[in-house]
């Protein structure tokens, strides 16, 4: 399984994808929206990962450009972000995102939302492409 990190700090990339690699997933790096677009048109990603506040494209931004677009409309995106605030989260599940996670984040945080967005998607009948 493939998982795509969109976030403008190096170092929030690196250890998320720390996290997940330790994990067994395979990982892209995007450093924001505008890069994660580009880089979904050449490369197949079964779940993307998005902080909410970078340059060019911010979180929300990305969400709401994703979910308009048939190619991309499946897959699931947890945003993770230091933005612990009641309607920035409502306002991503309502744009589309499957999961919110305030930073700083523990490896076993990220993989206990990433197993319960597939486990969601699986009971509603949506599947993962590999």
């Amino acid at each position: 399984m493939k998982i795509m990190i969109v976030d403008d700090c190096q170092t929030t990339r690196k250890l998320l994808g720390h996290y997940l690699k330790s994990r067994g997933y395979a990982v892209v790096f995007a450093e924001n929206g505008l890069d994660a677009l580009e880089k979904l048109g050449a490369d197949n990603v079964n779940l993307i990962m998005t902080d909410l506040n970078m340059p060019y494209m911010d979180g929300m931004e990305l969400i709401r450009t994703l979910k308009a677009d048939p190619r991309f409309s499946e897959i699931p995106i947890l945003m993770v972000t230091t933005e612990n605030d009641e309607t920035e989260r409502e306002k991503a599940f309502t744009f589309g995102a499957n999961g919110y996670v305030i930073k700083p984040v523990t490896g076993d945080a990220i993989a206990q939302n990433i197993k319960t967005i597939l486990k969601k998607m699986f009971t509603q009948g949506g599947q993962i492409h590999e």
